[in-house]
């Protein structure tokens, strides 16, 4: 049996454009709400931590997921389905030669700064548990966040390192997909 490329015609291709639109209302309604919530913070105390009113929050009840772990489960599966269904966007000889070297140079780029990123934000989150620790507190490790890039606008490390690792995901599956031989129209 020979494997051949998702087509608009199998049945599997509505499933992944689906899951690829309730992915993208997870992504947009999580945006939504982040902002409204940070505004909020904004507005009543003159400073936000980013991230902080998405990773804690619960939904659809309490300790069961949250608002960041839908985010970073929603990005990677709708950009699996958006491979998956979008590959002829992409096939054969439509991005050739220096177009093809340059999106290549930039997926790999982005793919080492995120996998940094990632490995920072993990690093400075096991340094903050540790100096909790040492100090005989057991610290609220979704609370905890990092005056990184700018002073007045710190971010909380639980949902950087959830943020660029599903970065790292995206983009390096990107650059493997762009590296391996081209899929044929036909």
């Amino acid at each position: 049996m020979s494997q051949h490329h998702l087509e608009k015609s199998d049945p599997g291709y509505k499933v992944f454009l689906y899951i690829f639109y309730v992915c993208g209302f997870v992504m947009v309604s999580s945006l939504v709400f982040g902002v409204y919530i940070t505004m909020i913070e904004w507005m009543e105390n003159g400073k936000y931590v980013m991230g902080e009113a998405i990773q804690n929050t619960f939904i659809p009840f309490e300790n069961f997921a949250r608002v960041s772990t839908w985010i970073f489960f929603s990005t990677i599966i709708g950009w699996y389905c958006v491979s998956r269904i979008g590959w002829r966007r992409t096939a054969g000889n439509k991005i050739i030669g220096w177009r093809m070297a340059l999106l290549q140079l930039m997926l790999l780029g982005f793919a080492i700064i995120t996998l940094y990123e990632v490995l920072y934000n993990f690093t400075v989150l096991n340094a903050e548990i540790t100096a909790g620790m040492i100090k005989g507190n057991a610290p609220n490790i979704d609370m905890l966040s990092i005056a990184y890039p700018d002073q007045n606008r710190p971010w909380n490390l639980v949902f950087a390192t959830k943020v660029f690792l599903a970065a790292f995901i995206i983009s390096a599956h990107a650059f493997y997909l762009s590296t391996k031989p081209r899929k044929v129209l036909e």
